[in-house]
């Protein structure tokens, strides 16, 4: 009896296409990532059969051209020559880092950063958003830290999804100290400031005072800073404090270096 074999080939069957990639010109101020390290930076310049990307921090890598070696909001691309290359001095964003003007937010990670609050995410936006924008990093709002393990567990961090957390007034022996010692999971970082609240962590002279007031124990922080500076209500003292806010220069060391490493655990490319 014959055997009907599923293995030949039809030569008269039509050819499956193969899926074409786009080849993309290395115009300055691109951002792509290398598909195969995952370094992601913009595009400062093609020389020796290659391109030149620098990333947020400043750092240049040279990377050979090839088919399909880089990716573009995921997406496999080709790069090559620019035929004629746009000379652009660099800008920099209120960060500090290199200013990317006419790039495309990226498409947002699995990863995410976690802030207190409403003022926390726009004080971060102000001075981290045109890098959080690249990078393609949501930041949220949790409205305090009192469930952080709960929501931490139904967030459930893995490679490729990490998770980011600023914390307010985290010194040794404080509620939010304890808290964020339950927190154990290699894909979690957490990371602080000292201050009572993320309105401290802006330089007093930029908001134009000498000193942020002493406020009573027991007393609402904000309440009692707006009522000691002629402020009116909280609503109104945020507004005068997020206009202080230029960059990061405005900004005190501790809030800057908590978030610039939150910045850099939820974007390292996963092993």
């Amino acid at each position: 009896m014959p055997v009907r074999s599923h293995s030949y080939d039809d030569v008269l069957a039509t050819p499956r296409r193969r899926r074409q990639v786009p080849e993309l010109p290395a115009e300055p101020g691109l951002v792509v990532e290398d598909a195969a390290g995952g370094f992601c930076g913009a595009v400062v310049r093609c020389e020796s059969g290659g391109v030149v990307l620098e990333d947020r921090h400043g750092q240049h890598r040279m990377f050979p051209f090839g088919p399909a070696a880089f990716l573009l909001d995921g997406q496999p691309v080709t790069l090559v020559p620019a035929r004629r290359p746009k000379r652009t001095g660099l800008s920099r964003s209120a960060s500090g880092s290199v200013r990317l003007d006419g790039v495309r937010a990226r498409v947002a990670r699995g990863s995410r950063i976690w802030v207190e609050g409403l003022h926390d995410a726009e004080l971060v936006e102000r001075v981290w958003g045109h890098d959080l924008r690249v990078e393609g990093v949501v930041v949220e709002p949790l409205d305090g830290v009192d469930s952080l393990a709960e929501r931490v567990a139904a967030f459930a961090p893995a490679p490729g999804r990490r998770l980011g957390v600023l914390v307010d007034h985290l010194v040794r022996g404080s509620k939010e100290a304890r808290l964020v010692d339950a927190i154990d999971h290699e894909h979690v970082l957490v990371t602080g400031h000292p201050y009572v609240d993320v309105w401290q962590a802006v330089k007093p002279a930029s908001v134009g005072i000498a000193a942020w007031p002493a406020v009573p124990k027991g007393k609402e922080w904000k309440s009692g800073v707006c009522a000691a500076l002629g402020w009116g209500d909280p609503g109104e003292g945020w507004r005068r404090v997020l206009a202080g806010v230029r960059s990061f220069r405005d900004l005190e060391t501790p809030l800057l270096g908590a978030v610039e490493r939150l910045i850099d655990f939820v974007t390292e490319h996963p092993a």
